[in-house]
């Protein structure tokens, strides 16, 4: 019952946002006007509204921007991130992204993992590879995202999407998280939080 009210205020919530931002012509509105369609979900101060969407302050400029393209593309899907992403042209993208990597990267206030977690997650780091891509402080750069401090909730929920390829606009992170053990994906989701 719950579930599918959340998903209908979650779909309404979408559609009056889509037509806030086709209503006004893109070249009337200022970047700030733009972002704060973006607040409603991802958070006036950077924290967002539901542990599972995602930071976007601090997180790089390329990778917000390709996430938005590939909604727009439909190569990720998301019930709300579509129309939003659907109605902007390549510059607004870029400007979105830009401005919210200028952002200060928000303190969600999560806990660090335990010292047996934090083991088992480094064990798992080791043998899939992320700081390979992600860096040793899990940070990113570029096209690749900043993983430390995302929420644990966001976290597993993507590395499930991942899995069960759901999420399909990188089939190479597919593959990683279908070579992980559950267990140490969880592990790897609560340590990356934490930091």
């Amino acid at each position: 019952m719950y579930g599918k009210l959340n998903w209908c205020i979650s779909g309404a919530v979408a559609l009056a946002i889509a037509f806030r931002v086709c209503a006004v012509p893109a070249s009337a509105q200022s970047i700030e006007e733009k972002a704060q369609t973006c607040a409603g979900c991802h958070g006036q101060d950077g924290k967002p509204v539901d542990k599972t969407i995602p930071a976007i302050w601090g997180q790089q400029l390329g990778y917000i921007y390709i996430q938005l393209r590939d909604f727009k593309r439909g190569d990720r899907k998301n019930d709300i991130m579509q129309p939003i992403a659907s109605s902007m042209e390549r510059d607004d993208m870029l400007a979105i992204a830009e401005y919210f990597s200028k952002k200060r990267w928000p303190d969600l206030g999560q806990p660090r993992a335990p010292k047996e977690i934090a083991d088992r997650a480094k064990r798992a780091n080791s043998s899939v590879g992320c700081t390979g891509c992600h860096l040793d402080q899990f940070q990113g750069d570029g096209t690749v995202p900043r993983l430390a401090g995302m929420s644990r909730e966001y976290l597993t929920k993507t590395m499930d999407e991942f899995r069960s390829r759901a999420r399909g606009n990188n089939p190479g992170m597919s593959d990683l998280m279908l070579a992980t053990a559950t267990e140490d994906l969880a592990a790897l989701a609560e340590y990356l939080s934490g930091l």
